[in-house]
């Protein structure tokens, strides 16, 4: 048996990018920054940031694209994923992505032009810091549990 699981909070270090694969599925990637903060031989304090690919999908991938936003706080629930990909030069690159199984907005949300918080527009019933969005990845395994966009709450 065999675990690929991981959890982050962090906050996105730019705007959700959304795109449509040729099937019309949504997929959003998100830049989150995770801080590592540790003493060095001399006894001062450092801070380590590390940079995190995140790739949701379906309509927890329009979702982020539309109430997200870079600063945001966020906490991604999913599995690493590498990816295999040419450069310009034609030679190999690999990268390790983030696939989200879901993503928790955290924080008190964005705040409109005339200064109020709005709540997702989700009828105030959901908290933004307890806004989950479930994603569809396309490669479900095989005894994963599997849902709908009509199963989410808003």
């Amino acid at each position: 048996m065999s675990l690929n699981k991981v959890l982050l909070q962090g906050n996105l270090g730019a705007d959700p990018e959304l795109k449509y694969t040729s099937t019309q599925l949504a997929v959003t990637n998100l830049s989150v920054a995770t801080n590592e903060r540790t003493k060095d031989a001399n006894g001062v304090w450092i801070e380590k940031t590390e940079w995190h690919r995140i790739t949701v999908f379906g309509k927890a991938a329009e979702n982020c694209s539309q109430y997200l936003k870079k600063g945001r706080p966020v906490f991604i629930e999913g599995k690493l994923q590498n990816r295999k990909w040419q450069d310009k030069e034609g030679k190999d690159r690999y990268t390790i992505d983030i696939i989200a199984s879901s993503v928790q907005f955290m924080g008190g949300g964005a705040q409109t032009s005339n200064g109020t918080s709005y709540n997702n527009n989700y009828n105030n019933n959901i908290a933004a810091s307890e806004s989950i969005f479930e994603s569809s990845a396309p490669q479900l395994e095989e005894n994963a549990v599997s849902f709908n966009d009509d199963d989410i709450p808003f």
